[in-house]
């Protein structure tokens, strides 16, 4: 069994900025690729930004290039999002999630992803 537990949301003002974390514990296989993905009320999940092992792999949904990091330090088993310059559109519970075997190209499905954390909000007031 394959744990996610994310951290580091919260409530910030237009223009702040947080940093998330995610732990993965159990059974991990660090040589693949993790993500982030959000959920706002009403909507459907949706794909934020993922990081392959050895980070040189890496895709944002175009909202948030330029804005936010994804990054994973290995020895850790973590994988964070530094998220710069938030907006109100933000807003949204953000979920961290793993692939469970090596992939080839940076997927952006939430289909593909096999783990999945809690989930931290984060609101981000105007």
């Amino acid at each position: 069994q394959v744990q996610l537990v994310e951290s580091g949301g919260g409530l910030v003002q237009a223009g702040g900025s947080l940093r998330l974390s995610c732990t993965a514990s159990g059974r991990t296989f660090n040589r693949n690729f993790m993500g982030w993905f959000r959920q706002a009320p009403g909507r459907e999940r949706e794909f934020v930004a993922t990081i392959s092992w050895s980070n040189d792999r890496i895709r944002y949904v175009d909202s948030v290039q330029g804005r936010f990091t994804i990054s994973r330090d290995n020895a850790k088993n973590t994988v964070y999002l530094q998220m710069n310059n938030l907006k109100p559109e933000d807003t949204a519970v953000y979920y961290c999630a793993a692939i469970s075997r090596p992939w080839i190209i940076p997927t952006t499905r939430v289909g593909d992803y096999d783990y999945w954390g809690q989930g931290t909000q984060v609101t981000v007031s105007s």
